[in-house]
């Protein structure tokens, strides 16, 4: 079975991570700091705080952006539940506008056409590998005083291009934080893993006090304890300032992500290759759609790490699932990426979100079908797939005629 998605580890993987568990530091160690720097660079931010999940990420991001009960927190349909929970987590209310029917990413159109003045943040997802439209939803929010947050857990490595000039996700100036997956599915992996990536040094260290029990060790931050007897500050001393987590990310993941954040380039490059195999093979059946950049003139920028079709499933006259079947019975796996998360129960009963409320988000449900994409995929691999969903399309039309 070839999967939707697999992980990259390679012997030097593997060689950094055992060379970290034998060094002595398994938990928060020299590894984190260094991933830490090493991703900031990559991504040209100026500070970078590694945490235990993307979820962790997002949570924090709502934590020292202060966004809390009374608060509306405005994100996609189009996305893993994360993306709006975090708003939850906090007591704000999380909601949702329509998506770019191109891109599959949020609006900036509906976002400005459905703002509301209780909106205090936007969490502006990166699907498939492809940017959000950072400029223009960074100008209707903050001309609101909103603060924006970029879900980048689909785009590590990836770029965007505005008025001719190349963007690295993460270090552009149209997102106040940006949140990173490193999920196995993900561009680059660290096991689980998560980073905020931010200018602010507010932001910064606020995001790493919170992920450890909101714990401070530093002198100058010190209040004390209530009582002179008890002050005694040796080196044991700490104090919690705030209820704070424990989302912090060990130091033999990070070895690992430092390694893989030096594949990266590599990784992106053969999705790219292997996007425009799919794209070219599939231009001519009339019942699918291939994905499409927003700006069709951009250079290539997209770390693609999904590759959805839409497939017209009522003209062929079968289902998703029967179709998803026909696949895995030759060898092919399948996912369907994502559910409109305003559909959910937990949100329809919460918040009273209904069919209708995001269109075209809940039109590409209904058609979206991503197949396997992965940097490990061999030319022969490729040519399985596109036979395998080639043939399938055919032997339904002929069976609906």
């Amino acid at each position: 079975m070839i999967p939707y998605g697999k992980q990259s580890i390679t012997e030097s993987d593997l060689s950094v991570v055992t060379d970290c568990l034998q060094s002595g530091w398994l938990t928060t160690g020299p590894k984190v700091a260094e991933f830490e720097q090493r991703f900031a660079e990559f991504v040209g931010a100026k500070h970078a705080v590694a945490v235990c999940n993307a979820t962790a990420a997002l949570h924090l991001a709502m934590l020292v952006a202060e966004v809390g009960p009374g608060d509306r927190v405005i994100t996609s349909p189009n996305t893993f539940v994360a993306s709006a929970n975090c708003a939850a987590f906090v007591d704000a209310k999380p909601d949702f506008v329509d998506i770019d029917p191109v891109s599959y990413t949020l609006c900036p159109k509906a976002l400005a056409q459905h703002w509301t003045s209780d909106v205090k943040a936007v969490v502006a997802v990166d699907y498939a590998g492809q940017t959000a439209d950072m400029p223009a939803i960074a100008r209707v929010a903050r001309d609101r005083g909103a603060v924006v947050i970029e879900d980048a857990c689909h785009a590590v490595g990836g770029q965007f291009e505005h008025d001719g000039t190349l963007h690295r996700v993460g270090g552009h100036s149209w997102a106040d934080m940006t949140t990173f997956s490193f999920h196995p599915v993900k561009t680059m992996t660290t096991g689980e893993g998560g980073m905020i990536v931010t200018d602010s040094e507010i932001y910064a260290e606020r995001a790493r006090t919170l992920r450890t029990h909101g714990i401070t060790r530093q002198p100058d931050e010190f209040i004390g304890l209530g009582e002179p007897a008890l002050n005694e500050r040796g080196p044991w001393y700490y104090e919690m300032r705030e209820l704070g987590f424990n989302y912090r990310l060990t130091d033999f993941q990070c070895a690992l992500g430092l390694n893989q954040l030096s594949r990266l380039p590599e990784f992106i490059s053969r999705r790219r290759e292997i996007v425009a195999a799919y794209n070219e093979a599939f231009a001519d059946i009339e019942v699918v759609k291939t994905p499409a950049l927003r700006n069709p003139a951009d250079r290539s920028t997209a770390s693609w790490h999904l590759y959805t079709l839409q497939i017209d499933f009522k003209k062929l006259e079968m289902t998703r699932s029967d179709f998803m079947r026909a696949l895995a019975n030759r060898g092919v796996g399948s996912q369907v990426l994502y559910i409109p998360v305003h559909l959910q129960p937990w949100y329809r009963e919460q918040f009273g979100y209904e069919l209708g409320k995001c269109p075209h988000a809940e039109q590409l449900y209904s058609r979206t079908l991503s197949l396997p994409l992965f940097p490990g995929m061999s030319e022969a691999d490729i040519h399985m797939v596109v036979e395998t969903v080639k043939g399938q399309c055919r032997i339904a039309a002929r069976t609906s005629r």
